[in-house]
């Protein structure tokens, strides 16, 4: 039987949900990775000049941080008028800075040419991006689950987390046909700035999908038995925090897992590791479908079982795999590499996959927006900013093997998180409407 069928809904319409909530997320990990893929290849040099390179991938890693630390704000903000005014409204606002920021970045002038200036620009557009960014999962995440037929919101709510494959590897393909047919020298002095300035493309699509969009059906029937909060954000602490803290540490394995997989293995392996660009890049484009094949997974088993059972195993498989996974990165074999990559991801699949069902039913209705975005993007400071730093600190300090303990700390505090949640409160189901 079909989902539209499933849902009540006309088939056309469904499609167009679900599709709402896949390109939205596919912009987003695709502006978000193609800045860590330029951070880890080319802003270094271009944006802050140093003495050592790895003086200056540090340097690059923090202005990637800087989103995860934006991010946070972002979903305060976009939660508050996603939980007031709508899912839709919010979602088309939040698609158009996060768009913009990251296609201002292909016009920038270097360090070369204006100095101290450039790296300014460039954060501050970074922080545009993540602030963009910052409501952009939660309400994908909403659409989803929150047109979803019972028995479905697994499955539903893994189509944004699609986005996380289908943005890499449209980042990722780019940059490797980029090395292919440019010089060195061009992709330094221009190539770099071409997947930004297709972003654009990618968020008209986007907008064009999302506007022709309705409310969900949840948000419609909550705003019907009682007003929304008036300050979500401190109705959501106030009532909530148990499990925003819970939701927070609880997404850190999966950003954990995500960009020292990519971003960070990206920049080791291009420089310390030996090997050359192109050929990285077509071992994380293959390794990369195992984490669209654990999504895919997940949602099924989350329908079956539980969200919170497939995040728990996630973590419990993350924890061994970590040890092994910064030894396979320094072999130099480019077969345990791949083997070490698609492991992870794969794995990262059942981390990720069931957070749109799992994570949006911890909070009521009028507060999920803010909840879930707040929650996911507050964990991605941890498990996402600090990756590649800590993990370039790592490998500074004592060598590659290290790398892989921080996957597994990151598993580790996100499956006690998942452990000391009352399992009432974590089954992902739907929630009554709160009355403020």
């Amino acid at each position: 039987m079909s989902t539209a069928s499933l849902s009540g809904t006309h088939p056309a319409s469904t499609r167009r949900v679900l599709m709402a909530s896949l390109v939205g997320t596919s912009v987003e990990f695709y502006d978000f990775y193609i800045y860590a893929t330029a951070a880890s290849l080319v802003f270094g040099p271009l944006f802050f000049p140093a003495e050592s390179q790895s003086a200056q991938l540090m340097a690059a890693y923090a202005s990637f941080a800087l989103a995860f630390i934006a991010r946070p704000l972002g979903a305060s903000v976009f939660g508050h008028f996603g939980d007031r005014i709508g899912r839709k409204s919010t979602l088309v606002t939040s698609l158009m800075l996060m768009g913009g920021s990251t296609l201002a970045i292909a016009f920038l002038p270097t360090y070369e040419t204006v100095g101290w200036v450039a790296p300014l620009l460039l954060c501050i557009l970074r922080f545009g991006q993540g602030f963009g960014l910052g409501g952009e999962w939660g309400g994908a995440a909403l659409l989803a689950v929150e047109n979803a037929p019972p028995g479905w919101r697994g499955r539903f709510g893994i189509f944004p987390q699609l986005g996380a494959p289908v943005g890499f590897i449209a980042a990722n393909g780019l940059f490797l046909l980029l090395g292919m047919f440019l010089t060195e020298e061009d992709f330094l002095a221009w190539g770099w700035r071409l997947p930004f300035l297709a972003s654009a493309l990618l968020v008209i699509l986007g907008l064009w999908v999302r506007l022709k969009l309705t409310e969900t059906p949840a948000f419609a029937e909550a705003m019907e038995k009682a007003p929304p909060p008036r300050v979500p954000l401190a109705t959501l602490f106030r009532r909530h925090l148990r499990e925003t803290m819970a939701g927070t540490f609880a997404v850190v394995a999966c950003f954990a897992i995500f960009y020292i997989s990519t971003a960070f293995a990206l920049g080791y392996g291009t420089t310390a590791g030996g090997i050359e660009r192109e050929a990285f890049l077509g071992i994380q484009l293959g390794a990369i479908l195992f984490l669209a094949v654990g999504i895919l997974l997940s949602g099924w088993w989350s329908d079956r079982a539980s969200p919170r059972k497939v995040l728990i195993w996630g973590c419990i498989g993350t924890i061994p795999a970590g040890l092994v996974f910064g030894p396979a990165l320094g072999s130099g074999s480019p077969l345990a590499i791949f083997a070490a990559l698609a492991l992870a991801l794969f794995l990262m699949g059942f981390v990720y996959g069931p957070l749109g069902a799992w994570l949006t039913g911890l909070f009521p209705t009028q507060l999920r927006y803010t909840g879930s975005s707040v929650a996911f993007n507050a964990g991605g400071i941890m498990g996402g900013a600090l990756a590649p730093i800590v993990a370039q600190a790592l490998v500074n300090g004592f060598g590659i093997g290290t790398v892989g303990l921080y996957l597994s700390v990151a598993a580790l505090t996100s499956l006690l998180s998942l452990l000391l949640l009352d399992r009432s409160e974590a089954k992902g189901g739907e929630r009554a409407p709160l009355t403020v």
